[in-house]
């Protein structure tokens, strides 16, 4: 079983972390000493290897010029080049990229990828502008990036703010400045351009599979299971539909309209219309009105936080109730809450292994792009549950080695490897 024994930098009190990119660095830092990292490989890693920010100017419907500010980071390419989400949002930061990057290292080294971590975004809350501007706004984005992107070398996806059609632009507007057809140069595209089948489902049904295989070690079953979803957007829709399938309990969900709870489980069909309809859970009449506070303290056997960052923390995870928490989202969880949460004895399946399926299907859609042969969904969906399978494994294995939790059995699993890549290589020159 995991234990809850840790190293000594674990059991104390560290100093709340203020953002996304101190919480990535403490996470670091604190498997560091699990695994007795080289001191020098652990400076290398604390380091993104490049950023990249740009000011770049929109002309709007009105004729009004805005300038928007957008970042990309390319952590580590230890492992090949650099995979990672684009997301637009009014929030986007450096350091909120940095650390969403510095995860994606991680996360692709746990599934055995050949990529290393990037992230990007761009100040914008896509809701309020256009489809024309909003198109416009990607377009010149991709062209400011052009230093970077490239399908050996960075390699984008779609993330908060983002879908398969600005994948579409991007993928059209780097082909355009290259003179050819570059599928490979991003993933997520609808499937008319180059995308995979089942690319759509693939985080939320990772976010299943690492449910259920949590379920199997620790003796339980699916079956029944009272699970609460907080977002129900791209990642927690698909995987409250799928837990359903499954035999699970659905009986509670939100978004930014707020969250519905129904104590003999939702009518996920009556939810997902409605929403389309009115814009919200809340408008759908499925359940009694929430907060999103509310439902992740609500008394469930699973819980799946697939928003944003930092929604359980020292604050409110000692009313944290549900037995097993399974991140949807990234970074959901801060150090300050892992620690209460694994004094509290709560199963916390980390985001870098949890919503690695994402990741997984955009490396089995570069490669088919790359190969110019593409697989059925039956096929993508075995595969993507042979690698989510063997990754959990190897996590589950590495906790009960290092007598410590799931994420750090997860970090000690990536980093390890990373550290691996990097003393082979070597340091240049």
């Amino acid at each position: 079983m995991i234990s809850a024994r840790v190293s000594p930098r674990l059991t104390s009190h560290p100093a709340p972390s203020h953002d996304a990119w101190e919480m990535a660095l403490s996470q670091l830092d604190a498997i560091a000493d699990v695994i007795h990292l080289d001191p020098g490989v652990l400076e290398i890693l604390r380091h993104p290897k490049r950023e990249l920010t740009v000011h770049f100017p929109v002309r709007m419907d009105d004729g009004t010029i805005r300038v928007f500010t957008g970042h990309r980071v390319q952590h580590n390419t230890a492992l090949g080049p650099t995979k990672g989400g684009i997301r637009f949002s009014p929030d986007v930061t450096l350091n909120e990229v940095r650390a969403l990057a510095m995860w994606m290292t991680w996360k692709c080294a746990i599934v055995g990828l050949p990529y290393g971590g990037a992230k990007g975004g761009v100040c914008v809350d896509p809701r309020h502008v256009s489809l024309r501007e909003l198109e416009g706004l990607t377009r010149r984005f991709t062209t400011e990036m052009g230093l970077l992107f490239g399908p050996e070398g960075d390699i984008p996806a779609p993330d908060m703010g983002t879908n398969p059609q600005v994948m579409a632009w991007i993928m059209d507007t780097y082909s355009m400045h290259r003179g050819h057809t570059a599928m490979g140069v991003v993933t997520g595209k609808p499937v008319a351009v180059g995308g995979s089948l089942g690319r759509v489902d693939a985080t939320g049904r990772g976010v299943t599979i690492s449910a259920g295989l949590a379920c199997e070690k620790l003796g339980r079953s699916l079956q029944g299971a009272r699970v609460a979803v907080q977002g129900f957007g791209n990642v927690g829709s698909v995987a409250a539909r799928l837990l359903a399938q499954a035999g699970a309990k659905v009986v509670a969900v939100s978004d930014v309209s707020g969250a519905i709870y129904r104590e003999g489980g939702l009518d996920l069909d009556l939810v997902e219309g409605a929403k389309l309809d009115e814009g919200g859970v809340c408008g759908t009449g499925a359940g009694d009105p929430l907060t999103n506070a509310q439902l992740l303290e609500l008394p469930v056997d699973i819980l799946v936080p697939a928003a944003m960052e930092r929604q359980i923390t020292e604050e409110n995870a000692h009313r944290v109730r549900a037995r097993m928490i399974v991140e949807g989202a990234n970074g959901p969880t801060t150090p300050e809450a892992d620690r209460i949460l694994r004094e509290q004895g709560t199963v916390v399946i980390p985001d870098v292994l949890a919503n690695a399926g994402g990741v997984i299907v955009s490396y089995f859609e570069w490669v088919q792009d790359l190969q110019a042969f593409f697989w059925s969904e039956a096929e993508v969906n075995q595969r993507l549950e042979q690698l989510m399978t063997r990754a959990f494994n190897a996590v589950w294995d590495a906790a009960e080695h290092h007598l410590t939790d799931l994420r750090l059995g997860a970090y000690a699993v990536g980093v390890s490897r990373i550290a691996e890549a990097t003393r082979t290589r070597g340091i240049y020159p």
